[in-house]
C-alpha cells in the first residue's frame, strides 16, 4: 500500500481550510473534484480519513495522512532552499503555543526568523496542557507545551519555567481580604479564570484547602484581557511575572501569597532533519531560556 502524495496534499488543504469549498478555491479545482480526490484516497487506503462535518475533521487515519503531507511540504521547501530554487515560495509553519507565552515572549523569535527566511506562521493557541495533542494529530509541526515526555515522532527541549503569582488590586484586597487571604475569605472572593480549562487558580486554592467550587468566577479567555480584568478589580488571579511586575512595582497590585505556581514549559517538534524547523526551534528555545525562570 502507498499513499498518493497529491491526494494527501488535497486532504491537508481540506483540513487547513475547513471545508471542501474553501479547499477547492485554494487548489483552483471544483468542490466535486476535491470530494473525488478524498474519496479516491479513502478507497486506496481502505479507511475513512475525513468526517464531512462543518468544519471537517480527520479520523485517526486522516491525521497520519495530513502529518505526512505537511512533513513532505516542509522537506520540499528545505530542498528547494538548498538548491536556491524556492522561486518566491513561502513556507507555512503551523505552531501551537499557550496564550500567556504568545502574549509575552513568543513572537520576537518568530519575527527574527521571518526577517531572514520566506516563512509565515499559522499559530494555534491552546492551554499548555493541551498543545501536545495538536502535535499528535499532525495539526502543528511544533508546540510550546507543559508535557516533558516526547510525543511519538517528536523531540523535546526544555524552555524554562513560567512563574505565576496570585495578585489583586490593592482596593480589591482591602475589600475582600482585610485580614489577609485566608481560606474563608478566598471561598467567597471573586476569582478570574482564563476559561473552563484553566486550573491555575484552582490549584492555588487547593493548597489552602479552599473548595474550588466555592468562589464566584469570571472567565476572560484572552491573556491581555485576563490581566486587565484583574487590574480593574473584577477579581484576583494568577499572572505571569511579565504581566504583574509593573503593577506590583507601582503598588497597584499586591501579592496574595508568597507561593508562586511554576509551570515548566518545553519545546516539542517533529523529529525531522529540517533547517527551517531547526532555525525556528533555536530562536524560540534561546528566547525561552533567556526570559523564563531556570
Amino acid at each position: 500500500m502507498s499513499i498518493p502524495l497529491d491526494l494527501a496534499r488535497t486532504l491537508a488543504a481540506v483540513v487547513e481550510e475547513g471545508t471542501l469549498d474553501a479547499a477547492a478555491r485554494r487548489l483552483h479545482i471544483t468542490p466535486s473534484a476535491v470530494s473525488q480526490r478524498v474519496r479516491a484516497l479513502e478507497d486506496q487506503l481502505g479507511r475513512v480519513v475525513l468526517v464531512r462535518s462543518k468544519p471537517v475533521r480527520t479520523t485517526e487515519a486522516g491525521d497520519a495522512v495530513v502529518r505526512l503531507a505537511r512533513q513532505l511540504s516542509l522537506l520540499e521547501h528545505d530542498a528547494l532552499a538548498a538548491m536556491g530554487a524556492e522561486g518566491g515560495s513561502v513556507a507555512s509553519v503551523p505552531l501551537a503555543v499557550n496564550a500567556d507565552s504568545l502574549a509575552t515572549w513568543f513572537l520576537p523569535p518568530l519575527a527574527r526568523v521571518a526577517a531572514r527566511r520566506p516563512v509565515v506562521f499559522d499559530l494555534h493557541r491552546d492551554d499548555q496542557d493541551f498543545t501536545a495533542g495538536l502535535l499528535e494529530s499532525g495539526t502543528v509541526m511544533a508546540a510550546v507545551t507543559s508535557r516533558e515526555a516526547p510525543v511519538a515522532g517528536c523531540r523535546v527541549r526544555r524552555l524554562g519555567v513560567l512563574r505565576y503569582e496570585a495578585v489583586a488590586t490593592a482596593d480589591f484586597a482591602t475589600r475582600w481580604f482585610p485580614s489577609g487571604a485566608h481560606p474563608d475569605a478566598l471561598g467567597s472572593a471573586p476569582v478570574v479564570d482564563f476559561d473552563r480549562r484553566d486550573d491555575l487558580q484552582s490549584r492555588w486554592l487547593a493548597r489552602r484547602d479552599v473548595a474550588v467550587v466555592g468562589p464566584p468566577r469570571h472567565r476572560v479567555p484572552a491573556s491581555q484581557d485576563f490581566a486587565t480584568a484583574i487590574e480593574l478589580g473584577l477579581g484576583w488571579g494568577l499572572l505571569p511575572g511579565f504581566q504583574s511586575a509593573a503593577g506590583l512595582a507601582s503598588g497597584a497590585l499586591v501579592r496574595l501569597g508568597e507561593d508562586p505556581v511554576d509551570v515548566p514549559l518545553f519545546w516539542q517538534q517533529w523529529n525531522l532533519t529540517s533547517p527551517l524547523l531547526d532555525d525556528i526551534a533555536d530562536e524560540i528555545v534561546g528566547e525561552g531560556r533567556r526570559v523564563l525562570a531556570a
